[in-house]
Formats: C-alpha cells, structure tokens, sequence
C-alpha cells in the first residue's frame, strides 16, 4: 500500500514537472517550486518505503531528473538573459532618433531589475557578462567594453554568491583588459582591484558601500558619502517638484539603520559561507534577533581585519562567520544544519537629500553641514537664527560702518583682509576658536563661526591622525563623499559653474572642504521643452536647444548617452503622470535606480573648461563686471534685427532688391582673438566688421581630450553678404567702435543678462587657488613662472562624472 502511494506522488511530481518543463519562458520563475517538491518527494521515500531496492531507484531516477531539470533551467535563464543583453548592445552600436534612444536606458533598467528581483539569476548573468566581455576583447568591439565592465561590476556587488572558479574568470578578464588604451585599462584595473578584493573577502563590496551611503556607525570603517540632488526651478514647474521629491526618496522612510544591518549581515554571510548558509532561516532569525548591533559590528570587524591584513588566511576569515551564523541560529531557536537555500539581499538606495536651488550659496552650506554633520532639526532652526543675526547686523552695519572692532567687520571683508603669513593665520584661529566652544546643548553658530567650526573639525582630525600634532590630514583621510546630483539644462550648469568657482575661492584662503570632503559633481539633462527628433526641428527659429553640453557629453561618452542622457525627458512625464492622478497612483523606483546606478558606477570626469568674461560699461567712470560661463554666450544688439528678406526683395533689378543688398542693419565691432592650435603658438589677430549678434560657444569634438577652445560665430544683418566663417579660439575680445552698447546672456540664462555693454573680455577661466599663489608668490619671489610651474595647467574645468570619460 506505502510502495503504492509513493509511486502515485512520484508521478504525480514528474507529471507536474513536465507541464512546468514545456514553458521554457518560465524556468526561471519554477525553479524555487521544483526543488523543494523534488526534495520533498524524496524524503518521503526515504521514510515511507520499506522496499530498499524500490527506495534507491526512486532516488537516483529524481536525482537524475533534478539534475537534467536543473540544466535546462540554468541554459533557458542564461540564453534570456543572453537575448536581453544582446538588445542592449545591439540599440548601443546604432545610431537612432531620440524616442529609441530613451528605449536604450530603459533595457539596461529592466535587466538590472531582473537580476535584483531574482536572486537566482545573478551566477547566471555573470556567465553571459563575462563571455560577452571575453569576445568584445578578442574581436576588439571597444565599444562594448565599457557598458560590460559596468554591468558586471554592479552585479558581482549585488550577488549572494559567486563561486571561486567564476570569480576567478572574471578577475583573470578584467587583467587582461589592462594592455588596452585608455580609459579601459584604467576602469578594468579599478574593478580588477575591487574583484580581488570580493574573491578573497567574499561580501566585502557590499558591506562597505552600505556602510558609506548610510553612516552606519562602527569602529572599522568611518566613511560616509551623501547624495545630494539639487534639481532648478526654472526647469522643473511648481506643480511638479513634490511629485519629483517623491520619485527620487522613495521608500526611504520604510528603512532605518536597524534594516540596513540585517541586510549587510544577511548578504555577508551568504557571500562568505556559500552553499553552507541557509539564507532563508538566517533572514528568520535576523528579523527575530534583538541584538543585531553586536553582530553587525563582529562581522564588520572580521571584514576589516582581513581587508587590512591582505585577504590572506581565508579559512580563518570562514570560521569566524561561521560561528557568527551559528550563533545568531542559535539565539533564535534555528536548525543550523538545514540544507543550503541562498536567497536575496538588494543593494538599498543610497541616502538621497533632495533641494530646490533657489539660492547661490546654497551648495557650499549643504556640504558645509554634511562635514559638521549637522541633522535635519538643526538644519531648520539654523536658518531661522541666521535669519535673525543676518537683521541684526544690518541694523548694526547702519549705526555704525566701522566700529574698529574686529568681530564687527562682515566675513567677506574679514576673510579679504586675511592674507598674512601661515604662523600668524593660524594663531589668530586658534585665539578665534578659543572663544567659541561646545556645550551639552549647542546652539546653531552664526555663519561667521561656521568657518570657525571647521577649523575645530579640521584640527582635531588632524591632532587624531598624527599623534597630537596640528598637521593637516592626509588624502586617504578625507572621511566624507559628496557626490552632486545635477538635475536641469544649460542654464543650470552655468550656475554650477559659477557655484563651484565660487566655492574653490573660498577654499584657496582657507581649506575647509578640501581637507574632509571629496566632491563629485554628476549631471542628468533635464529640459521642459520636447526633444528634437529631426534636424528640420533643430533649426526652427525662436527654438534655443537647452541641452547642447548634455549632447556633447553624449557623444564623448556612449554609455551615458543610453543610461541618462536620453532618460531625462521621462523624469518630467513620470512626474505628471504621478501629479495628475493626486499622488494616489503607486511610485516606482525609476528614478532612484538611475541615480543610484549612476553615482556607483560613473568615475571618469570629463573636465568642461570654465571661461571668465570681463565686461565694461560705458560711463564717466568705467565699471567693470567679472563673471564665468560654461556653455554659451550670447551678444545681441537690441535696435539690429536680421533683416528676413521677402520674394519682392529677391527680384534683381527691382529697388527693394537694392535696398537690401545695401542695407547695413548692424553694429560695427573691432574683434581681437588667437586661434586654437595643438601647438599652441598661435598669436593675436584682430579684425572689424558689421554684425548684430554674436554666439560664443564651446563644443567638445568626438576623441578630443583637449576641450578649451571655443567656437564663434558672427551673424551677419544683412544675408545676402557671405558670411564670416566660424572661428574656434582659446580667447577673443570684442568691442563697439560707435556709440552703441549691446547685450551679453550667459549661459542661455535670462536672469544672468547684461544691458548697455560697451566691450567684452572672454579667457579660460584659471584655477583661483593658483591665482591666490601667483599672489603670495610674488610677495617673497621676483621671477614668477619660474621651475615646474610653468608647465602645470593652470585652467579651471568643471569636473562632470560619467562612465568612460572621453573615448578615443
């Protein structure tokens, strides 16, 4: 009767598994249902049967079956897997229009989806990267390499498990890639680097960038790193900014350090022990252990230790977490000898702070805060007593200009005044700071003891680090990473641009930042007007393109071109698709995902020159107005129109034909530039003629990694002329030689426009630390340019992150 029973379940099963079998498309997703039910089955026989014969051919034919089923589902999964990444590469290498462009990113999106939602597949995805990557190599497909070496990385992070022999693979690939130019050599020596340390510390990757984005606190590894989203006003409507808020910190509420805990040692584990961790009874205990902080901590130090002693001594490193597996097994009432059933840990989201740049200064107090580490509750009240101080000293600045009291001069003229020798800077800190200090309950400073603040920070870190003395701190110990997000257009960037050389002029009088932060700057394209699909659309007049440095970008960089690049005009279509419905439709995770991906994996700058423009007015007494632009600038003169010429106009012969050939509807400028060469030897030309307006504008070629040089056109009022062909110089200056004034807009930025403009003075802008130097330097040395400065670059460039940097 029991043999009768037991071969009835046994075909039951193999009936149940050859109905699953003829859905290739869901082997995948039966996987997880089959073995348990095999292994189910057979332990049934085990204990049912009394017949030994009977017992031992039921299990060697499941055996068999589990075998052969475990085959197929493992070659059906790497053959969708193998589809889905030829779709990716396949929409990279071809030129197409914009709506298939946005198709790109979102394969990418998808397969990354794929893997996270199915941890099973992640052994699988890495087989098929790692072949792709081996025959991009071989047949020399440089394009491919870089979007390969991205996907593989993120998704060795994001395994539970890789074993040894694949490991090994990958890590001897990316070896391989070192022979090849830049930047391939330089990024697959990185994540050949990243992946020996994986192969000999199983998890180590993971725990550590957890660790970073969401400061959790431990002894071993003291790194924090903050995204920071900064998204413009004029780009993104009113309506739609709670609707992007929304989009880009979600389900940041639903975690807190205690979750993120379990995840590193859930992950952890299952990294370092393998096939010997039942995944799903350690994710039971972890929920149910009340002292998840002691663990955390013993396995982040087992971690650590074995980073800093090289990844030798691996059997020691398995038998400590084996004993931390036992032990949390334990205190929870589980079996540890279950069999081995790995499950999923998903990489959480960094920690994302979200602003509406309203206010110039308003980068330099979010990174200031981030140093001092300064909480939310703080932030809020902060501003409310600066606030107040800010209306004090007004009234007092009223009463009194010069009190000749120090503490009474306003921060920018005390910080002007500050250009003494370094022994008396820091005696006057030191006598400053004296008279500030903390107490248990501190009160927000004022923003003239922020700068004092820092100082401390920077002194104790300093005194920690070097044993008591004062010193600065080395580069290994800046703890903090900012890493700027950069949501809008040209006109945005032209404010990064000024925001950040705002930024390094403060920080070559005092190094407050510097000695603490690292500050990655990233730029997602965002534009309120559609994209254009056709050349036809690109010309049509009163349409500016407010993305040209995005497209630049794009073209330097394929792989940002696909991920975010052509991805920015769905943020604004997500957030009103959420806007419209009142927030009550369901979020998704679109948004944080790409900026997620996007900040890990993007580490090769692009360095877009910042160019200084001196302007000068008209007047008895001449003023002078510097300011910096990155993208274009822009001169219109208000009374001269292009004159636009009907078919009367055309007819030979006629007088309005004569009219128009004769018209000068312009200004006349004296023009005085150098011409960009590779030699750069090139000297001054110069040069009148009759326009009204001009366009200076900077375009990266694809393959150049020299980008300081600028573009120039003159528009002509009259266009029966020839025109004046385009003119690509490293410095040009223009000025009216009548008594007219024109019109300058940087940046494609209306409210950075200025009126009654007499002449123009446009250099690459230079580094102000540099400038700060050349100025001390000449105080002490006669001869200046002299030894190896002279061959230093000394341009300021606005560093954007992006996936491969610039492809030759």
């Amino acid at each position: 009767m029991l043999t009768a029973l037991t071969l009835l379940t046994v075909l039951t099963v193999l009936t149940a598994a050859a109905a699953l079998l003829s859905r290739p498309h869901e082997l995948a997703e039966t996987q997880m249902f089959l073995f348990p039910l095999f292994t189910g089955v057979k332990s049934f026989v085990s204990l049912r049967d009394s017949c030994t014969s009977c017992h031992v051919e039921l299990s060697l034919s499941i055996r068999t079956l589990m075998e052969t089923t475990a085959a197929g589902m493992s070659s059906a999964v790497e053959s969708n897997l193998y589809r889905r990444l030829h779709a990716i590469l396949r929409e990279l290498e071809t030129d197409t229009q914009a709506g298939s462009a946005c198709n790109k990113g979102m394969l990418r999106w998808t397969l990354h989806k794929k893997v996270e939602n199915s941890p099973s597949v992640s052994i699988s995805m890495l087989k098929v990267l790692v072949k792709e990557l081996e025959k991009a190599e071989r047949i020399d497909c440089k394009i491919r390499i870089i979007p390969l070496l991205h996907t593989l990385a993120y998704t060795v992070i994001q395994s539970s498990y890789v074993p040894d022999d694949l490991s090994e693979r990958i890590y001897v690939c990316l070896n391989r890639l070192v022979t090849l130019p830049e930047p391939y050599c330089s990024i697959g020596l990185n994540y050949a680097k990243l992946l020996k340390m994986e192969r000999n510390i199983p998890g180590a990757l993971y725990q550590r960038r957890v660790i970073a984005e969401h400061s959790l606190k431990n002894e071993h590894y003291p790194l924090h790193e903050r995204v920071f989203v900064f998204v413009d006003q004029a780009v993104f409507p009113q309506t739609l900014l709670d609707a992007v808020k929304a989009d880009v910190k979600y389900g940041a509420a639903d975690w807190d350090t205690l979750s993120h805990q379990r995840r590193v040692l859930l992950h952890t584990l299952q990294a370092g022990l393998g096939k010997q961790c039942h995944g799903r009874q350690l994710a039971e205990a972890l929920e149910e252990l009340r002292n998840v902080e002691k663990y955390f901590q013993d396995v982040v130090a087992t971690v650590e230790e074995r980073i800093e002693d090289g990844g030798s001594e691996r059997d020691q490193y398995s038998t400590r977490l084996q004993q931390v597996y036992h032990d949390i097994l334990s205190a929870t009432g589980k079996n540890p000898s279950s069999p081995a059933n790995l499950v999923g840990s998903a990489l959480p989201s960094p920690e994302i702070s979200f602003h509406v740049w309203t206010k110039e200064d308003e980068i330099w107090n979010e990174l200031v805060n981030f140093a001092l580490v300064v909480s939310p509750a703080e932030r809020s009240s902060a501003y409310l007593d600066e606030d107040e101080d800010a209306k004090r000293a007004s009234v007092i600045s009223t009463v009194s200009v010069d009190s000749g009291i120090e503490g009474d001069l306003p921060l920018n003229e005390f910080a002007s005044m500050m250009v003494e020798a370094p022994g008396e800077l820091e005696a006057q800190e030191q006598q400053r700071s004296s008279q500030f200090f903390r107490r248990a309950c501190v009160r927000w400073p004022k923003a003239g003891n922020k700068m004092t603040l820092m100082m401390e920070a920077i002194k104790e870190s300093g005194m920690m680090a070097g044993g008591g003395s004062g010193g600065s701190l080395p580069k290994e110990e800046k703890n903090f990473t900012a890493r700027l997000v950069i949501m809008g257009d040209d006109s945005t960037l032209g404010r990064l641009g000024k925001a950040y050389h705002n930024i390094r002029k403060r920080e070559a009088r005092h190094l407050f930042l510097t000695k603490r932060v690292n500050l990655e700057i990233y730029y997602i394209p965002v534009s309120s007007q559609p994209l254009s699909t056709s050349p036809a659309q690109e010309n049509v007049p009163g349409l500016t393109d407010m993305l040209t440095l995005a497209a630049s970008l794009g073209k330097v960089d394929p792989w940002y071109e696909c991920n975010i690049s052509s991805l920015g005009g769905m943020i604004l279509k997500l957030a009103e698709m959420h806007s419209g419905v009142g927030g009550s439709s369901e979020q998704n995770t679109f948004l944080q995902d790409i900026i997620s991906y996007y900040t890990r994996t993007a580490q090769q700058p692009i360095h877009i020159p910042i160019y200084s423009v001196k302007m000068s007015f008209p007047g008895v007494d001449p003023k002078i107005v510097e300011d910096v632009f990155v993208c274009q600038l822009d001169i219109d003169f208000p009374e001269f129109r292009p004159f636009r010429p009907t078919l009367k106009d055309t007819i030979k012969g006629s007088v309005r034909h004569k009219k128009y050939t004769q018209d000068e509807g312009g200004g006349v400028v004296s023009v005085i530039y150098r011409r960009a060469s590779i030699s750069n030897r090139e000297v001054d030309r110069g040069m009148s003629l009759t326009t009204c307006g001009v366009s200076i504008c900077h375009a990266p070629s694809r393959g150049t990694k020299n980008l300081d040089s600028l573009n120039v056109d003159f528009r002509d009022p009259n266009p029966a002329r020839p025109c004046v062909p385009t003119l690509r110089v490293t410095r040009i200056s223009i000025r009216t030689l009548e008594q007219k004034t024109f019109t300058v807009c940087l940046d494609k930025d209306s409210d950075r426009t200025f009126k009654n403009v007499q002449s123009i003075e446009v250099t690459p802008s230079t580094d102000p630390g540099f400038c700060l130097q050349k100025i001390k330097s000449r105080q002490t040395v006669e001869e200046d340019d002299s030894g190896l400065s002279r061959y230093l670059s000394k341009t300021f460039s606005l560093p954007i992150n992006t996936f491969s940097g610039v492809l030759l």
